[in-house]
């Protein structure tokens, strides 16, 4: 066997077996589109239905009929992932640009303490953020759902990323903009913004998808049905009853659309900001 024939062995079964992990992966979202256009009765029908007969369009409708504030509940999640995202991307490249390009003393360890807030869970300090906010005046409301995944574990997260990206663009660049009489905030607006457009993308899509997907602390912060998001939302559809698995599908197809969105713009970016940042 020649080595252009095994060369393309090799390919042909590479392109197979990766349309079968495509294929296992993508099951659940198949699922999720076909049990949404299907009659209730026939959900759970065997053999398994996965086209179905007939479609059954109003299902989509029906979902703003059963839970009348979806609409607002879809408008919040929209709302917070947006603030959220756009306030991370800002907070971290400010900061990940003083600790790439700007020398300050102790800079090394100011950015290991920051660093280490990414290491603490969620989890451990959302009883402690409760009763501070609490006192505050600040529960029930979405101050806790914008303000802390922005300058929390996530802001972290977006500082480091872009940081690593900032240090790989040449030092070259800043002396000569230097020299023509750019002041940091200039050169930071005018190149290395431009120039990160990879990495934004990146952190864009992680926090967006975090923002959208977080389910325990809109639970723990809002008590008042017109501040839930999309996540407390489709748990509406389950009661003491049961579950309207065919109202439940529409409602998560719905709200799977603008994830899919932001990765399909942001895709080519996203994908030369994971292969770019942090090298050299």
């Amino acid at each position: 066997m020649s080595n252009k024939s095994i060369r393309l062995l090799g390919n042909a079964l590479t392109y197979v077996f990766l349309t079968i992990v495509s294929a296992v992966i993508l099951m659940p979202f198949v699922w999720m589109l076909t049990t949404s256009l299907k009659d209730q009765t026939k959900i759970f029908s065997f053999p398994p239905q996965w086209i179905p007969s007939p479609i059954v369009w109003s299902n989509y409708s029906q979902v703003f009929k059963v839970q009348s504030l979806f609409i607002t509940h879809y408008s919040n999640s929209v709302y917070i992932a947006v603030v959220v995202t756009v306030g991370t991307c800002i907070f971290g490249a400010l900061a990940g640009f003083a600790f790439a390009k700007i020398n300050f003393p102790y800079k090394n360890v100011f950015f290991l303490i920051l660093l280490s807030g990414m290491m603490i869970p969620n989890e451990v300090t959302i009883i402690p953020n409760f009763i501070w906010f609490s006192k505050l005046g600040l529960v029930n409301n979405h101050f806790p759902l914008i303000i802390p995944p922005m300058l929390g574990a996530g802001g972290i997260f977006g500082v480091f990323l872009l940081r690593q990206f900032f240090i790989t663009i040449p030092k070259d660049l800043d002396e000569a903009a230097e020299m023509d009489g750019s002041t940091p905030w200039q050169t930071f607006w005018r190149i290395m913004v431009p120039m990160a457009t990879p990495a934004f993308a990146t952190l864009s899509i992680f926090t967006f998808l975090h923002s959208w997907e977080d389910f325990l602390d809109p639970l723990i912060y809002i008590s008042s049905s017109k501040l839930f998001t999309l996540p407390i939302a489709l748990k509406l559809f389950t009661d003491t009853a049961g579950t309207d698995w065919h109202l439940l599908m529409a409602a998560s197809v719905m709200a799977t659309v603008p994830l899919l969105l932001v990765f399909f713009f942001a895709q080519k970016k996203f994908i030369d900001g994971i292969a770019t940042t942090g090298l050299k």
